[in-house]
Formats: structure tokens, C-alpha cells, sequence
């Protein structure tokens, strides 16, 4: 069964992005961050509720990650997704938030913060918003999990919303055609799909899982560090963190083309024809069969063998 959050929102987040409807991927951030977001799993509902007195359901999202981030970072991947207008906006937030707590941000400092990031995301209008659920305490200051049964508060609140927000189309009674809204989709009516998370989402998640650091190089020079596909997205790849290397500029393209793979054993293989066809190369065939210098800490993050041997078979030059 899938289990929807409730998660306490600003009520300035929640309008700025309502008035941005262009804006699919979203940061719900929090000013301190904690290691994992475990409330609810990949693809499952987010929703929005605001503080009191206001106190509605104004929308939701699908969870796709959970990763900690600097302010910088979260800004370059998100933009005005972050409910703000600017890089400074968003800091002067942390700074106001984290003041009222024993870590404020010093002078300066490029803060982490939690970065629960959302996808098809969506908002209705006053008037059809929805009051808290019930048993929604006063006193809950993050939000609440609640597993989606059939008939429920917050099942048919999710429903009503999604079914009232702009871009939904509904099924045709006589066709039966399927429910679709930008992001994740529907089946047929009230059956959700896990949607393939967001550009913007993998790159964040890609680049905090390998700590900021080439995969390949171990360069940590971050303005030219690329989140890349093991199987890209056009060859049924996935935006998921283990379809994905961090890679410098250079090696990404290098990669792409396939001038270099990378085994199931994560070692780096480098083909015959990078120096043939480019008359260079020498940092790669110097790193060539050693193992990847950068992988994520989280098993499940590390790269999907499939997709490793499927990029060896179909994409590197191995002659």
C-alpha cells in the first residue's frame, strides 16, 4: 500500500510556486537537514499543507529524492523551484529559520539543507482547497504519514486536489481513456504509476551521492562536473542516482561517445580509438583498469550492473 506525507509548508512557498505553474520540479526544503527522508517511498504523494491559521490542503507533489544540499547547490539545480525569487532569498530564509535554532549560519557559510524533492507537482485554487486532516495535531511542526486506504481522509483529499488542479485531464466516461497530469500518471482512474523522477532531481541526487567528486578523476572542481547516464533516457534509461556517474565535463562527453566505459567490477575501461581519433587522451589510459575513485556510500546508489553492461555492449568502442 502506498502512504501519503502531509508536510507543513510556508504559506509564501506555497503561493510563489502556485503562481508558477510552469514549474514541475520543486525543492521542499528544510533549513536543517536530517541524513534520510523516510516517511514515504519513491513516487508516493506529497501533499501541502499550509501553517494556521490557514491551516488547508493547497496542493502536492510525488516524492523522487530526498538529499542533503548546499544552498548553492540547491539553487543551481532548482531554481525558483526552491518557492523563492533568488539564490539570496533562499539563503535569507535558512538564515532566518536557523537563527530561531542552536545551528544558525555563520558569515559566509554555503549551509547544508534537507532537500525533499518533488515532481509533478500541482495546486488548486482557494477555493477548492481542502481543511487538514482531522487528526492533523497543532502541535506537528514537519508532517504527518498516512498509508493511502481506500476511502480515507487523506486518500480522498488526494484525489480531490488532483482531480481540480490545472493540467489534469480526467477520463473520458465513454473512451476510458487514462487520467494524465504532467510528472507521474495514472493507469486508469485512482491507480498511481511510479513516474520516472525529474532532470533536476537526478542531477542534485547524482551529485550529492558521489560526494561532489568525478567518479572517473576524483577532480572536485564542481562548475564542470556533469551528473551522466549510464543508459540514457532516449535508450529506456531511468533518471535514477544508479543509472548515473558524476562526471567532469570532458569525461561525460568522452563517456557519451564511448571512448570510455565502465565495468561491472567499476573499473574504467578505455578504448583504442580515443587516441586514434583524437591524438590525446593520456589522463585516461593512465587511469585505465583501476577502479572508480568516487561511489556512492548507499549500495542501492551505486551503478545498476544491467546498465554498466548494456553501455559496454552498446556504446563503447571496444575496438
Amino acid at each position: 500500500m502506498k502512504t501519503a506525507y502531509v508536510g507543513v509548508t510556508d504559506n509564501g512557498w506555497a503561493s510563489f510556486l502556485a503562481d508558477r505553474p510552469h514549474l514541475d520540479e520543486v525543492n521542499f526544503w528544510l533549513p536543517s537537514p536530517s541524513a534520510t527522508f523516510k516517511r514515504i517511498g519513491y513516487g508516493d504523494p506529497f501533499l501541502f499543507k499550509t501553517h494556521a491559521p490557514h491551516n488547508r490542503l493547497v496542493g502536492g507533489g510525488f516524492l523522487t529524492e530526498y538529499r542533503v544540499l548546499t544552498v548553492s547547490e540547491a539553487w543551481r539545480f532548482f531554481g525558483e523551484g526552491n518557492g523563492v525569487a533568488s539564490e539570496a532569498a533562499l539563503r535569507e530564509a535558512i538564515v532566518r529559520f536557523r537563527s530561531r535554532s542552536e545551528r544558525p549560519v555563520a558569515p559566509g557559510e554555503d549551509p547544508f539543507i534537507g532537500c525533499t524533492l518533488l515532481d509533478g507537482v500541482f495546486f488548486v485554487a482557494e477555493a477548492l482547497t481542502l481543511a487538514a486532516p482531522p487528526d492533523f495535531a497543532g502541535n506537528i511542526v514537519r508532517g504527518k504519514g498516512y498509508p493511502l486506504e481506500a476511502g480515507s481522509y487523506v486518500e480522498q483529499a488526494l484525489w480531490s486536489l488532483l482531480e481540480h488542479s490545472s493540467g489534469v485531464r480526467l477520463p473520458d466516461a465513454g473512451t476510458g481513456l487514462p487520467t494524465v497530469i504532467p510528472g507521474p500518471m495514472f493507469r486508469d482512474h485512482r491507480q498511481l504509476v511510479d513516474a520516472r523522477a525529474g532532470q533536476q532531481a537526478f542531477r542534485a541526487a547524482v551529485t550529492a551521492a558521489y560526494h561532489r567528486r568525478c567518479a572517473i578523476t576524483g577532480s572536485r572542481l564542481l562548475p564542470t562536473l556533469e551528473a551522466a547516464h549510464i543508459r540514457p533516457v532516449a535508450a529506456d534509461g531511468q533518471n535514477w542516482v544508479n543509472n548515473g556517474l558524476l562526471l567532469k565535463s570532458d569525461a561525460h562527453k568522452l563517456y557519451d561517445l564511448g571512448y570510455l566505459g565502465v565495468g561491472p567490477d567499476h573499473r574504467l575501461h578505455v578504448s583504442p580509438a580515443l587516441r586514434r581519433d583524437t591524438g590525446n587522451g593520456d589522463e585516461f589510459y593512465r587511469r585505465a583498469g583501476e577502479s572508480l575513485v568516487s561511489l556512492p556510500d548507499n549500495e542501492a546508489d551505486r551503478p545498476n550492473r544491467e546498465a554498466l553492461e548494456w553501455h559496454m555492449d552498446s556504446v563503447f568502442r571496444a575496438a
